[in-house]
C-alpha cells in the first residue's frame, strides 16, 4: 500500500535529487569551495604561507561579494581580477623587500604569489597575445589609437586575466599604430 502522506511522486523525487547533483556540482566547480578545500588541506599538512595566502584571497572575495552593489555575487571575471590583483601585490612588495635587502621577506611574498596563481588561468605568451590583437584587429576594422577601447574590449572579453593588461595594452598600440 503506497504510504498516503507521501505527496511527492517517485519521478518528482528523482528529479529534485538531479538537480541537487547538478548544484553540488556546480558549486565544486567554483573558486570558493576550491579555496575552502585547499585551505583545509594546508591546515592539515600545517603549510603556513599556503594557509596564509589562500585566506587572503577567501578574505578579498568576501570584501568584494560584500560591497555595496555586488548583491551578494561574484562574477569569474570579478574572481579572476581580484586573483590578478593580489598577485601584482604581492610581485611589487617582493620588489621592495629585495630593494631593502630583505631577502627573507621577498621570498615569503614570492611563495604565496605561486599559491595564488594556481587559481588563474593558464597565461598566454607574448606571441600568443600578439596575434590574438592582430586577430581582434582585423575583425573589428580598428586603425588607429581612437580604436584601442575597441580592440582592448573585445581582448578582455574572451582572454580576460589570461594576460597582463601592460603588455595587451602595449601591443594593441603597436598594432593600430
Amino acid at each position: 500500500m503506497k504510504d498516503i502522506f507521501n505527496k511527492r511522486s517517485e519521478a518528482e523525487m528523482k528529479l529534485a535529487d538531479k538537480k541537487r547533483i547538478e548544484e553540488i556540482k556546480k558549486m565544486k566547480n567554483t573558486l570558493e569551495y576550491k579555496l575552502g578545500q585547499d585551505i583545509k588541506d594546508a591546515m592539515r599538512t600545517k603549510k603556513t604561507q599556503k594557509l596564509a595566502a589562500l585566506r587572503a584571497v577567501k578574505n578579498e572575495l568576501i570584501k568584494v561579494k560584500t560591497e555595496k552593489g555586488s548583491g551578494g555575487e561574484i562574477t569569474e571575471e570579478k574572481e579572476m581580477e581580484v586573483l590578478n590583483r593580489m598577485v601584482k601585490q604581492r610581485k611589487e612588495s617582493a620588489d621592495m623587500f629585495i630593494e631593502q635587502g630583505r631577502q627573507d621577506l621577498a621570498d615569503v611574498e614570492n611563495e604565496q604569489s605561486v599559491y595564488i596563481k594556481k587559481y588563474l588561468p593558464k597565461q598566454l605568451t607574448e606571441t600568443e597575445v600578439e596575434a590574438i590583437i592582430l586577430k581582434i584587429v582585423d575583425d573589428t576594422g580598428a586603425s588607429g589609437r581612437s580604436d584601442m577601447g575597441k580592440v582592448m574590449g573585445a581582448f578582455n572579453k574572451d582572454y580576460a586575466g589570461q594576460a597582463p593588461g601592460k603588455l595587451v595594452s602595449t601591443l594593441a598600440n603597436k598594432a593600430l599604430i
